[in-house]
């Protein structure tokens, strides 16, 4: 049951765990489409923009939502499309990895954090994952790997 004494765990994984996660997730996006000659335009939050780094935003209501776009690939083909799309997927996935071999190798310990941030990099995974087509021009990272692999319509990136 969730009780008062919830809250500070609570207020901890929103607060800094789901937007540490989510900068993982985006920062997969926007390293695939660097590596493929891309520009990318990074932003964390939404709102009023608090920093503003070269392309790097980070907005006031930082914890709400994060999304990377990415234009002018050189190596622009459906399979480089797709990889950028799976980016956020698999940099999440590789930090879920290392976490939990920093843990069984006894130099991180086991605490809240690191459960956090596994189960909420789990939660993206599988969310990012699942084919869905939210708006005409914007889909889930796996719709968006659909649509560019079997039609080679690209999609705003979540």
């Amino acid at each position: 049951m969730f009780g008062l004494n919830d809250l500070p765990k609570f207020v901890w994984s929103f607060c800094l765990v789901l937007p540490l996660v989510s900068f993982v997730h985006q920062l997969g996006h926007s390293v695939m489409a660097i590596i493929f000659g891309g520009k990318v335009d990074f932003t964390i939050g939404r709102g009023k923009t608090i920093l503003k780094m070269g392309k790097f935003k980070i907005k006031s209501v930082y914890f709400l939502d994060s999304f990377c776009k990415y234009e002018n690939l050189k190596n622009d083909s459906r399979i480089s499309h797709a990889v950028v799309y799976a980016g956020g997927v698999l940099f999440n996935v590789l930090t879920i990895f290392i976490i939990n071999g920093l843990i069984m190798a006894n130099i991180l310990p086991e605490d809240i954090f690191c459960y956090q941030f596994v189960y909420f990099s789990v939660y993206y995974v599988i969310f990012s994952l699942l084919p869905i087509q939210y708006t005409e021009t914007s889909a889930s990272d796996g719709r968006a790997i659909y649509n560019v692999l079997r039609y080679g319509k690209t999609c705003d990136p979540d």
